[in-house]
């Protein structure tokens, strides 16, 4: 077999198991992994917000798929819509402070998580496999 297709194969498997491992872990904060990823990026904003379609292009979704996502999360109150000064036609996407707490709580789970999911590696292992990433990007 090919063996940059076996990388590509093995990289497939390995963020499925990633994913259905976050959700598991973040099941106890009622959130999934998906929408950690929204108040991932959410929380790095200087303002703590950004356009939709910002959002979706960072997280790699779909602009459908970010309104789907966010609309439980508004009612939730972990995200609000905010209007845009310079543009009322464009909606921004803001972090709560109700939700920046669900963030930062959730973190400490991901983080143990990812401690324990990745205990076989050492950080020469985790510095090639980010170089590798960063190559690949």
């Amino acid at each position: 077999m090919n063996r940059k297709f076996e990388f590509i194969l093995g990289l497939s498997s390995t963020y499925t198991k990633i994913f259905k491992m976050m959700d598991r872990c973040l099941s106890v904060h009622g959130i999934s992994f998906s929408e950690y990823l929204v108040m991932y990026e959410l929380s790095k904003m200087t303002n703590k917000s950004i356009r939709r379609i910002d959002l979706a292009e960072n997280t790699g979704m779909s602009a459908s798929g970010i309104t789907r996502l966010l609309n439980p999360m508004e009612k939730l109150n972990i995200v609000e819509k905010e209007q845009n000064a310079r543009d009322a036609r464009v909606s921004l996407v803001k972090l709560t402070d109700a939700g920046f707490e669900l963030f930062t709580n959730a973190t400490q789970s991901v983080f143990q998580s990812t401690d324990i999911f990745l205990e076989a590696l050492d950080e020469k292992d985790i510095e090639l496999f980010l170089n590798i990433i960063n190559k690949i990007r």
